[in-house]
């Protein structure tokens, strides 16, 4: 049986002949422009995933389920973004699972935030810091759009005034200065759990992995993540000209209690 999308879902339209596509939240009555034609969101409404739709000058575009991936690179944005070739490594190094609560300081535009509510599930949390009112309404509304917003808690405060919460899963800090704020992600954080970072310059992965070291925190790892697209032609297989390279580094690390001196 065909089930009908609905006003309000998420779309991926892709062309091969673009070999690129577009994301959209369909709305009845809009219309999408492209270079190869016009698509009314009315006709992808009466269609379904898999399906194909026809601009007015007879392009077709595929209807597809969207990616997480995708929709975070493409969402609306203020501030830069942590990109999705960091985000799986935080999943995984944060050990992000269903029922987990994470803190996560540096709402910015939302993209991390949209990311680890999708992994949380219903039955976690996550809660969002950041001291500008303007980015954490906009990180609600693209949550909203992912129809992750309902389990996220966003306040509106500066994190030199420490984390309301205890015993985390997780802690993430995307902040310029995450050396300051580690005496509040310990409180925060539950032991043997980790806290991540990511930071874009060699000189303050120095700064945070020497306040790590003082503070005792455990197991500490700095990753770089490179990515390279290769073109998809068999008969002139080979990478593309463009690579995502550098945007930041990643640092993660576990809190243990101190040792005594022996």
């Amino acid at each position: 049986m065909v089930i009908l999308l609905k006003a309000g879902d998420i779309v991926y339209l892709w062309s091969s002949k673009l070999e690129d596509g577009f994301l959209l939240s369909l709305v009845p009555g809009r219309r999408l422009g492209s270079h190869v034609g016009v698509i009314g969101h009315d006709d992808i409404l009466a269609s379904d995933y898999g399906k194909a739709v026809m601009t007015h000058t007879g392009h077709s575009f595929y209807i597809l389920k969207p990616m997480l991936g995708e929709y975070t690179r493409k969402l609306k944005r203020k501030t830069q973004i942590v990109f999705p070739k960091e985000t799986g490594f935080i999943l995984l190094y944060l050990d992000i699972f269903p029922g987990a609560t994470v803190v996560e300081c540096g709402t910015g535009s939302g993209s991390l935030t949209a990311t680890l509510a999708h992994f949380v599930g219903d039955g976690g949390r996550v809660i969002s810091y950041d001291r500008r009112g303007e980015f954490s309404k906009l990180a609600e509304e693209n949550c909203k759009l992912w129809k992750v917003a309902h389990r996220v808690t966003f306040k509106v405060r500066d994190i030199a005034e420490g984390f309301d919460e205890r015993e985390a899963d997780a802690v993430f800090l995307d902040l310029p200065d995450p050396w300051n704020y580690l005496h509040h992600a310990i409180l925060a954080l539950a032991p043997g759990r980790r806290l991540g970072m990511i930071l874009p310059t060699t000189n303050q992965v120095q700064r945070a992995l020497a306040a790590l070291k003082e503070q005792r925190f455990a197991d500490i790892q700095v990753i770089e993540v490179m990515h390279r697209y290769w073109k998809t032609d068999p008969e002139r297989l080979r990478p593309e000209d463009m690579m995502v390279g550098h945007t930041g580094y990643l640092i993660f690390a576990a809190r243990v209690e101190a040792q005594e001196a022996q």
